[in-house]
């Protein structure tokens, strides 16, 4: 190691977060899983709502994984087997987006969320096939299931907020 650079440089090195999302209905009730690897530590964490889309659980799943590390500055690889969230991140897509006001882009509320935390790390994805027999994904995908099978859902109040259906026309 050289001189100048304090051990905590080197100590937030290879975390590993594998994600996923679920939604019964596409919009129904969803949930998301997230698996937090580093060293021998692991954490789970899942949750379920009562309406909403499995491209919002997919991305909510990105943020609260990247929202439970505590500590800033941490080279993260995150693993999920959604083409949505890792093209709009990997291929500058998101960035474009913002730039536009996310104009005609469905979870703003979530991509802005979203930035707010990576920007904190340094964070790269890496795309999985999913139900392909990676352990970690296929935990995540476990836990995302059952997170949208419990009972008594949180709301998410945002795309309800802006989904609501009118029922005079």
């Amino acid at each position: 190691m050289s001189q100048g650079k304090s051990s905590s440089f080197f100590m937030y090195k290879d975390i590993v977060i594998y994600t996923d999302g679920a939604a019964r209905g596409n919009p129904g009730p969803g949930g998301y899983g997230v698996v937090l690897l580093y060293g021998d530590y692991k954490k789970e964490i899942s949750e379920g709502f009562r309406k909403t889309t499995n491209n919002r659980m997919e991305l909510l799943a990105v943020i609260i994984g990247l929202e439970a590390l505590k500590k800033e500055g941490c080279e993260v690889t995150v693993y999920s087997d959604s083409k949505y969230v890792v093209d709009a991140v990997e291929k500058g897509w998101v960035f474009n987006w913002v730039k536009k006001g996310f104009k005609k882009k469905k979870n703003p509320d979530l991509w802005i969320r979203f930035l707010e935390v990576y920007k904190k790390h340094k964070v790269k994805f890496k795309w999985v096939k999913g139900h392909a027999n990676i352990p970690g994904n296929e935990r995540c995908d476990q836990l995302a299931v059952d997170a949208s099978n419990q009972q008594d859902l949180k709301i998410d109040t945002e795309y309800e907020k802006n989904n609501e259906e009118n029922p005079l026309f």
